[in-house]
């Protein structure tokens, strides 16, 4: 038995117990990590450096990568060291700033989402009044705010569940440190306060789905009535991805954080914190690009004029 007071340090999921599974671990996180930052690296360079997508969108989706940078970025890196370095540990300070980076990012994330969404029905429900309602100080202060939810959302949960006692060991049954399997770890019924801010989290989070939703139907029953079959294109190519990330995103951590404990098992676990934890940041690029001519056009000129530094670095070098 151990208090929470002496704790010093957690262990999280063991992926495998031979050195040959660890490190197939190891390349398949960094693989994905790597991936990751590739795809978001080069949107952050494209929208920052073609000033034809200084846009409010593009704006947003600029805040949008950099929270999904950060996300993947709080999880995978402890994941992978401890895999190469055959250990389980992470310290209990570790831990508490895990779970608050992870809530600050996830929360803003959804509330930029939601930014997102409003965005684009202004744009296509209220076009001649878009540059009214989406000015930039509009817009900075629509981020703030997503970001700053963010933040109030994290201090209030990692506050909580860090002052529960927890004398149930320090094996957290997850690659990272997730505040339901913390809370597994409590001994005292005061663990059902931060049950109690997950169901009121999870009812704010069904607010802004709904308020998406709503957004939605409007847009595409204005979509619909555009007669050109162009203008419909494009309408839906600026929707579709975003309606992709937040069905994703909101249906995977809705479910890893409320579902009933006689579902929990270690492997539905894993694959569902996999599922909303690595996998939208990973193909959030990939989702907003594939359907943007815009963005497409802007990361083939930041790919293009990469390869000709480069190039020419090389043929510096080599003379």
């Amino acid at each position: 038995m151990s208090n929470s007071s002496s704790l010093t340090e957690f262990l999280l999921l063991a992926f495998a117990d031979t050195w040959e599974l660890q490190l197939l671990h190891f390349s398949l996180f960094l693989g994905i990590y790597l991936a990751a930052l590739l795809g978001i690296g080069l949107i952050i360079t494209a929208i920052a450096c073609d000033h034809r997508l200084h846009t409010p969108m593009y704006f947003f989706l600029l805040n949008l990568s950099l929270l999904d940078l950060g996300t993947i970025s709080t999880t995978v890196p402890k994941s992978v060291a401890n895999s190469l370095w055959n250990t389980r540990a992470i310290s209990y300070l570790g831990c508490a700033a895990q779970v608050f980076l992870f809530f600050f990012l996830l929360g803003g994330e959804y509330s930029l989402l939601t930014v997102m969404s409003y965005d684009r029905y202004v744009a296509i429900c209220k076009p001649l009044h878009y540059g009214t309602i989406m000015g930039s100080r509009a817009c900075v202060k629509m981020a703030a705010a997503a970001w700053g939810s963010g933040f109030l959302n994290a201090l209030l949960h990692t506050g909580n569940t860090f002052s529960i006692p927890l004398c149930k060991g320090n094996v957290v049954d997850q690659f990272f440190c997730e505040i339901p399997q913390i809370l597994k770890l409590s001994c005292s019924d005061s663990y059902l306060r931060e049950v109690g801010l997950l169901v009121l989290s999870a009812c704010l989070v069904f607010g802004c789905f709904v308020f998406i939703v709503v957004s939605y139907v409007q847009i595409f029953t204005a979509v619909l009535r555009i007669p050109s079959e162009q203008g419909r294109h494009k309408a839906f190519s600026m929707c579709l991805p975003h309606l992709a990330v937040v069905s994703l995103f909101v249906s995977t951590a809705v479910f890893a954080y409320l579902k009933p404990p006689s579902l929990s098992s270690p492997a539905l676990d894993l694959v569902v914190a996999v599922l909303y934890a690595l996998v939208p940041p990973t193909v959030n690029p990939l989702i907003y690009s594939m359907r943007n001519k815009e963005l497409k056009d802007a990361l083939k000129r930041v790919i293009s004029w990469t390869f000709f530094c480069s190039g020419n670095i090389a043929f510096a070098l080599h003379k």
